[in-house]
């Protein structure tokens, strides 16, 4: 998992707000066909939004902390049930600051 600094945290915030949800997470869960979804948005665009529905909050959580370990990805922000998280990918298109 990317670890990021406060100023590269704040700086996708911003980037992410106009962002809409790519990749849904509904009544089935965080399954396998979701996280190759995902991992295919984060090599295309690097930073996504997913919205992730859940009835409890420790579930939804859950959830989260599952999608990013296993996509290897950084949580950015949660509000709500909208989640963004950044990976780099091979070909960068988002150029953090330091």
């Amino acid at each position: 998992m990317t670890q990021l600094s406060n100023n590269q945290l704040k700086f996708l915030r911003g980037k992410a707000h106009s962002l809409k949800p790519v990749v849904m997470v509904g009544a089935n869960g965080v399954t396998e066909n979701v996280l190759e979804e995902i991992n295919i948005a984060l090599n295309h665009h690097e930073l996504i939004k997913i919205k992730v529905r859940a009835e409890e909050r420790e579930d939804k959580q859950a959830m989260i902390d599952h999608i990013c370990q296993q996509t290897k990805a950084a949580k950015v922000q949660v509000i709500g049930h909208n989640l963004s998280i950044y990976r780099k990918s091979a070909n960068p298109k988002i150029i953090l600051p330091k």
